[in-house]
């Protein structure tokens, strides 16, 4: 897994500021002195922060912005990273601040002055998050690990060491996201993903896979019906934090994890075929999600559950036209094979929900096109069947600055997925594609059982960088999750 570079937290030495080695950041706000770390850096290297404070382009710079100083006379340093940030900025602005930080610094070492910036701990989180590479193929200088450090100046540091183990438990779990989703499908295959689920025993969670045989014996046709034209055999992985009380309902978080769609025999084009190793976004979160409680040992219990499969068109793949069973007994008539996703998800929900008896149920899945259609890649979907819990995971979203919008559920959508010979069809055709997908999984969904369904499908990757993600997989949804958790079962 691609490692973080944890943030420290040190008292403040004038001194060591010159001969600090690496980069050294410091921050500068629209108004008021400088604070005693800036002054410092300023007399250094000749009044350069007053120069750059008094400059057009450093007006016309937003919250989080940075510029940068190069081998600055009167310092070690190879970089002074110059970033404006008011002293009582909001939170999303400290941690787009850190995002600036971490993108600049990877890989080398950072001091950050950070004394008089409130949420310090926001600033190294939006760091060590910015600071992630994925280059495990790739060979010569730019697939070397090259191990950095992150160390910042703060009043209090008793109290901010005393957050590093939580911040860095987020970033694992951001990045083991990540790592899944950028993963090649010929890597990641449903194998490897089942067991690389396993390895989070060593963290305490408790990790059953359930194999091909024991789907049938539990009427999984639907998920099983997905994977059969593949030679990766499908699997469901079911991981345990059990860390609340011993009898309290856990919450569960369901994942899609197709590591390849091909479409099946609804080939897909293939233009842009290759970017579907990114279609088990939903179980990579829910992965993401589960291994940050662990890590930080949450006071709560969560039961997550992933459907691996692999959509191939073969010989023995699943046909249009075709009827299978779930594990619910409700019969389904495939007419698209490309919509994949609604038959894995619908028999691990009705599982989790036999078994587990769930205080609440959220699933995750990189699912249409029409969400991306809707929402573009700044917000995912939002369906939900509990006002209640909806509105607490939209909030859970807001904070932690992960787009997230609501879309609406009724009834009158569900005649678009009637089927004249089976209970239902699984897909509605072109009108409001992501919402009758969300009106086919709400079926699976028993009377009482808050549930939210999380479309994905525009905001698991980015074609471009964000302010705390480099292109590719985001890591979506890990953060909020485990706010969600926490305002719900630890708050």
């Amino acid at each position: 897994m691609t490692s973080v570079t944890q943030a420290k937290f040190v008292e403040l030495d004038l001194e060591a500021l010159a001969t600090a080695p690496g980069r050294v950041v410091v921050f500068l706000s629209g108004d008021g002195p400088l604070d005693k770390g800036a002054r410092r850096v300023n007399r250094l290297t000749r009044g350069a922060l007053e120069r750059v404070r008094d400059s057009e382009g450093f007006a016309k710079m937003k919250a989080g912005d940075a510029v940068e100083l190069p081998w600055p006379s009167g310092m070690a340093a190879e970089a002074v990273q110059v970033v404006r940030l008011d002293r009582r900025a909001p939170v999303l602005d400290v941690r787009k601040a850190g995002g600036a930080i971490g993108k600049a610094g990877a890989g080398k070492p950072v001091l950050v002055v950070a004394n008089t910036i409130r949420h310090g701990e926001e600033l190294a989180l939006g760091a060590m998050l910015r600071a992630y590479k994925f280059n495990p193929h790739r060979t010569g200088e730019a697939g070397e690990v090259k191990e950095g450090s992150l160390t910042f100046t703060v009043n209090k540091v008793e109290e901010a060491t005393g957050k590093a183990d939580t911040l860095a438990a987020l970033a694992e779990g951001v990045f083991m996201t990540r790592d899944l989703v950028n993963e090649p499908s010929n890597v990641l295959t449903t194998t490897e993903f089942a067991s690389r689920l396993k390895e989070m025993e060593a963290i305490g969670l408790e990790v059953t896979v359930l194999e091909e045989a024991e789907l049938e014996e539990l009427g999984m046709r639907a998920l099983l019906g997905v994977g059969q034209g593949s030679e990766s055999p499908s699997k469901v992985v079911v991981m345990e934090w059990k860390g609340g009380d011993k009898d309290a309902r856990p919450f569960a978080l369901i994942g899609k994890g197709v590591v390849f769609d091909t479409g099946g025999i609804s080939l897909k084009p293939a233009g842009g075929m290759e970017d579907m190793t990114m279609d088990m976004g939903g179980a990579g979160t829910v992965a993401g999600a589960m291994k940050a409680l662990a890590l930080r040992k949450a006071n709560a219990n969560v039961v997550g559950i992933v459907g691996l499969v692999e959509n191939m068109p073969d010989g023995r793949a699943q046909r249009p036209g075709d009827i299978v069973a779930s594990m619910k007994g409700d019969t389904i008539e495939v007419i698209n094979t490309d919509a994949e996703g609604r038959l894995v998800l619908c028999d691990i929900m009705w599982y989790a929900q036999e078994k587990y008896n769930p205080a609440g149920m959220i699933d995750l899945a990189t699912l249409t096109g029409a969400i991306i259609i809707g929402l573009g890649n700044e917000n995912t979907g939002v369906f939900s069947n509990d006002d209640a819990l909806c509105k607490s995971f939209l909030k859970a979203a807001e904070v932690e600055g992960e787009g997230a919008w609501r879309m609406p559920l009724g009834a009158a959508y569900d005649k678009l997925l009637k089927s004249d010979k089976a209970d239902m069809k699984n897909v509605g055709g072109r009108a409001a594609g992501s919402i009758t997908a969300a009106q086919f999984l709400q079926r699976f969904v028993k009377d009482g059982t808050p549930w939210i369904h999380l479309d994905i499908a525009g905001t698991a990757t980015a074609s471009s960088g964000t302010p705390l993600a480099p292109k590719g997989a985001t890591g979506w949804g890990v953060l909020a999750l485990n706010r969600l958790i926490a305002d719900l079962q630890e708050g």
